[in-house]
Order: C-alpha cells, then sequence, then structure tokens
C-alpha cells in the first residue's frame, strides 16, 4: 500500500489526492508499449534495470545512486542516475516486473490500463528490458529530455561564444551600472537563455554590453567633471574671498548721477552694502578698506549724499567726505530754528522763508509731545524741538517731511529720559520748562566741563532764596535770541528798555520757552547739575574761557578781567 493509503489496482487515484496531476510539470509518462511527447517531441526510452533493490541497490553500469518518486499523474515510479556529466533516466515498473522483457498490466485483467495512440509513431514499438531504444531528443533543435519536478535543478552555465570569445557567464568584477543594463535587461537574457535563444542572438549581446559600458561611463565622466568644477569654482570664489581683493572699479564714475541716503549710525559696512544697491561701488568689502585706509574716514556721517556710479571705492570715500556730495540739513546742538529754516529753503531750492511760514502754520501736524506748550507769547513752538541731527534735504523733498523727522527724532530722545519725571525732581513746573534749561545751558556753556556748572547756576538762580540776583537770570542768550542776534556787547540803556519775556534781565524767572536746540551733552548736564553753589559765570576772553563764582564779589573780579581783555 502507498503512504496515502491506495494500494496496488487499477482504480486510478483520486483527483483530491495532493500529487493527483503535476501542475507544473506538463509531460505525461510513459505506458506500456505508448510513448508520451513532450513539448512537441518523442520521449526517449532507456533501458530498464534487471531485478533488485528498487529503492537503493547497485545496477550493472550504475554506479551512483537511485532516487525514487511518484509521477503525479500515472503513479510510475522512476529513478534517476546520474553517471559523470551526462544523466540518464531510468523508467521502474510500479508492478510486477517479467523476466521475459515485457510488463505485466497491473490489476485483475492482466493487460494494459490505456490504449496506444495511432498517431504516435512510436507507439506500437514496445519497450524492451536490456535493450536500447532510438534516442528522439538527440537531434540539434530538439528539446532536452524531460525532467520531474522533484529532481529539477538550475540551468547548466552556458558556453563562451566561439567566435568572440565571449563568456556570458564569467563573472568579470563589473558593476550592474557598468554593463549598462539594469532589472530588465538582466530578466530578458535570462529569458532567453532559458528558451535556448541565446545562441541565435550571435554577437548582439556583446555590441549591447559595450555599448552601455560606454554610455555609463560617459555619464561618469560628466558627472565627475561636473563636480570637479564646481568644487574647484567654490574654491576660487571661497580664496578670493579669504585673501584676494575685493572688487572695485576703476576711476571717479561714469557721469551717471545717484543720490543715496546713509541712515544714522550706520557702520562702513551698511554703507557700503547701499552703495553696491546704487551701483556706486562694486563691492562692500571695497568700501570697508577704503573707509579703514582714509584718515578721515572715522567723520563719515549720515545723510543724502550724491554720487556717481561704476566709482572705484576710495573715489567714493573722498567724495562722500566733500560737503558738497552731502544733500543734507545738519542741525547742530544749540542751533536755533531760524536757522535751520533758511538751510532746508536752500537745499530745497526754494524762496527765502518758505519753511518757516510752513513750520508756523503746521506746527501742530509734526507730531509735538503732548507736554509741549503753545502760548501765545512763545515765538516758535518748533523751537527745541527739531533736534540736532542729520537729515536728508535733497531737491524735490518737501519741507514739511524734514521737519516732521527732525521732531519724531526729538520725541524719541526726550522720552527716553522721562522729562516730566525728572522736572519736578528739579523743581521745574514741566518738561516743557526742562526743554529750556537746556536750551539756556546750551546756549550759554562753551565745553563739556561748563555745562553742569551752568546748569547749576540756573537752577540756584530760579530758587525763591535767591537773593543775589533775585531770581532774575540775566543772561544775554535770551535776549539775542529776541533780537535774532548773537552780540555780546549790550548796553544797559537797550536791555532796560525792552520788556519782552525773552529778556531775562528785565522779567524774573525762565523766557516762554527754548531759546534753541540742545544737543545730548547740554541735556545730561541739566539733568545732572553740580552743586557747589555756583551763582555767576562770565566768558572772560570773551569766546571760550567761562570762569564761574558764588559771590558778587567774585563776580565783580571776572567782570574787570573782561573788560581788560576786551579793551574796555
Amino acid at each position: 500500500m502507498t503512504e496515502y493509503g491506495r494500494g496496488p489496482g487499477s482504480e486510478p487515484w483520486h483527483p483530491e489526492d495532493p500529487l493527483y496531476g503535476d501542475g507544473g510539470w506538463g509531460g505525461q509518462q510513459a505506458h506500456v508499449g505508448q510513448q508520451s511527447p513532450y513539448g512537441g517531441q518523442p520521449q526517449q526510452q532507456y533501458p530498464q534495470p534487471q531485478h533488485g533493490d528498487w529503492t537503493q541497490g547497485q545496477q550493472s553500469g550504475y554506479d551512483q545512486q537511485q532516487y525514487q518518486y511518484y509521477d503525479e499523474q500515472s503513479q510510475q515510479q522512476y529513478g534517476q542516475q546520474y553517471t559523470g556529466q551526462d544523466q540518464q533516466y531510468a523508467v521502474q515498473a510500479p508492478q510486477q516486473y517479467q523476466h521475459q522483457g515485457g510488463w505485466e498490466a497491473s490489476g485483475t485483467h492482466g493487460q494494459v490500463p490505456y490504449p496506444p495512440d495511432p498517431s504516435d509513431p512510436y507507439g506500437q514499438q514496445p519497450a524492451s528490458y536490456g535493450g536500447e531504444a532510438p534516442d528522439f531528443y538527440g537531434t540539434e533543435d530538439a528539446y532536452p529530455p524531460p525532467v520531474p519536478p522533484s529532481r529539477r535543478r538550475p540551468e547548466s552555465k552556458p558556453e563562451p561564444d566561439p567566435e568572440t570569445g565571449w563568456d556570458p557567464g564569467e563573472d568579470r568584477g563589473e558593476h550592474a551600472f557598468f554593463a549598462g543594463g539594469g532589472d530588465d535587461d538582466d530578466v530578458d537574457d535570462e529569458a532567453d537563455s532559458r528558451s535556448g535563444r541565446g545562441e541565435r542572438r550571435g554577437k548582439k549581446p556583446v555590441k549591447s554590453k559595450k555599448r552601455r559600458t560606454g554610455c555609463a561611463c560617459m555619464v561618469v565622466v560628466l558627472v565627475f567633471g561636473g563636480g570637479l568644477g564646481t568644487v574647484g569654482y567654490f574654491g576660487y570664489k571661497y580664496y578670493q574671498n579669504r585673501f584676494g581683493p575685493a572688487p572695485d572699479y576703476a576711476g571717479s564714475g561714469n557721469g551717471e548721477q545717484v543720490t543715496v541716503s546713509i541712515p544714522k549710525g550706520a557702520g562702513g559696512w551698511e554703507i557700503g552694502a547701499k552703495l553696491r544697491e546704487a551701483g556706486v561701488v562694486e563691492s562692500a568689502d571695497a568700501f570697508v578698506s577704503a573707509l579703514q585706509a582714509n584718515p578721515k574716514g572715522k567723520g563719515l556721517q549720515e545723510g543724502v549724499y550724491t554720487l556717481e556710479k561704476q566709482m572705484s571705492a576710495a573715489s567714493a570715500v573722498q567724495l562722500m567726505l566733500d560737503p558738497k556730495s552731502q544733500n543734507n540739513v545738519i542741525v547742530t546742538p544749540g542751533e536755533r530754528n531760524a536757522g535751520v529754516y533758511a538751510a532746508i529753503d536752500k537745499k530745497l531750492q526754494l524762496s527765502t522763508g518758505t519753511t518757516r511760514k510752513l513750520a508756523k502754520q503746521e506746527y501742530r501736524k509734526f507730531g509735538l509731545p503732548s507736554w509741549a506748550q503753545r502760548s501765545s507769547q512763545i515765538q516758535d513752538p518748533l523751537e527745541g524741538f527739531l533736534f540736532p541731527g542729520t537729515y536728508a534735504a535733497a531737491k524735490g523733498m518737501k519741507p514739511d517731511a524734514i521737519l516732521k523727522q527732525m521732531v519724531t527724532q526729538a520725541k524719541e530722545r526726550y522720552a527716553a529720559y522721562d522729562l516730566p519725571s525728572k522736572a519736578k525732581a528739579l523743581g521745574l513746573d514741566s518738561a516743557f520748562q526742562l526743554i529750556t534749561v537746556m536750551s539756556l545751558v546750551q546756549a550759554e556753556g562753551k565745553t563739556h566741563d561748563d555745562f553742569r556748572k551752568m546748569a547749576e547756576v540756573v537752577y540756584n538762580r530760579l530758587k525763591p532764596t535767591n537773593t543775589e540776583t533775585n531770581q532774575l537770570l540775566q543772561f544775554d542768550s535770551t535776549y539775542n535770541y529776541l533780537k535774532g542776534t548773537s552780540n555780546i556787547h549790550i548796553s544797559e540803556k537797550e536791555i532796560n528798555s525792552n520788556q519782552s519775556p525773552y529778556n531775562t534781565y528785565t522779567h524774573k524767572g525762565l523766557p516762554p520757552g527754548p531759546i534753541g536746540n540742545p544737543g545730548e551733552d547740554a541735556m545730561k548736564a541739566a539733568l545732572n547739575p553740580t552743586h557747589d553753589g555756583w551763582m555767576y559765570f562770565v566768558a572772560t576772553d570773551g569766546v571760550n574761557n567761562t570762569e564761574f563764582a558764588k559771590t558778587n564779589e567774585e563776580f565783580e573780579k571776572l567782570k574787570d578781567k573782561f573788560n581788560a581783555s576786551s579793551g574796555n
């Protein structure tokens, strides 16, 4: 009985048997007196072995181990033998073997279970054991004998091409990329080899491989060359940026003028970047180098400059240091608004008095602080609010835009010091009065050391306990502001005859408003005066040398010194 519970007999296997049929092997096995075709070719019959151990035995002419297997359709047992490089197949009968050289049919009838096929020319030739049947697979184009599924092995190594010497199976260490083929090429070549068409292709595989290899190498060369070019370019740029001179134009420009605005506080690199964007210089690095090489380079200020395109960096620096190239209005510390208005008219090429008239009419639109006073006694509501600095004033601009920049700058600077609270701490009524004190300190002081002493003089004279001057400031600067002059020789008759609130010889306390635009030093001095008891001061040389006194006696001595120096 077989391992699936079926004994010998004529009854065919049940279709549900797992070995029933062969889904992967389409060949039919031979029956007695019949040869089954395989792929359209007759099957070669091989001599059968004699009696012996069919499972594993030694037979005459067989020096290798026999293997047993069951055919999934006919249940005939075959033994496969291997001798050397040739493969031989021996068919073993599943039933009893007769010494007369024939088959004994299985079953009770003792006859062949299937009739021979009349269309098979070889079907009437019975196979005999011990003899040789003709080899029907020996022709040139014949398929190899069928191999049972359980004993199939991978195909043997393809033979080299006799004409070209190309060995398809030789491992030349080539990567698939250099072979020019991809996954699809490999599948096609393998399919051709399996179907037996490899030899009929001739030299085509060799040429295709060479062609693909050449293209692959060209791609590699292009990629590698491009990589070298990229590395070389960036290496050159790195060398130029690190060690080479900065790109720079030659000459003093091409005649095409441009206007460049430089903001306050801009450094050399920022200025150079703006000039490069305007086409003035070729690189910011070249401008920075030229600015550092010029001894006056540190004096370059913010403002609007008229320059030319394609200038060398050195020429651009030299021209920017020349006031003729500057389209700016510069407000100096202590300068009065009248001088600022005149400068704006000149820069914008406006008629004299245009900006002054606009300031008087439109001052409310410029954004003054809320604590700024607008008394009818104030000579100019914008006085003290045009903060010192450099402002762009090129032709085509409007004066109100320039004035608004100045007021905005003053408002920001004053807000940083919290003037309302500081004014109260110093005994003043408002921040507006503190701006007025700052303007007086700026106008009367000459040096940085003078400013703090001058601020103390103002505060001491404003005190109600002041018995030296009875709260009179007696400053020439306030009277000169009223008159629009800068005269230090004012007669007592002239002073006493003028009753303007800006005349501090005849009116106690501070004037109605600031008399100029204080700078940063005067602002700080007014916020932090000395406390040494100073009440008097005299410019003994009439210009720069200011001396201070605490008593009237000391003051008289300083007056005599002034008169002697002036020839009076």
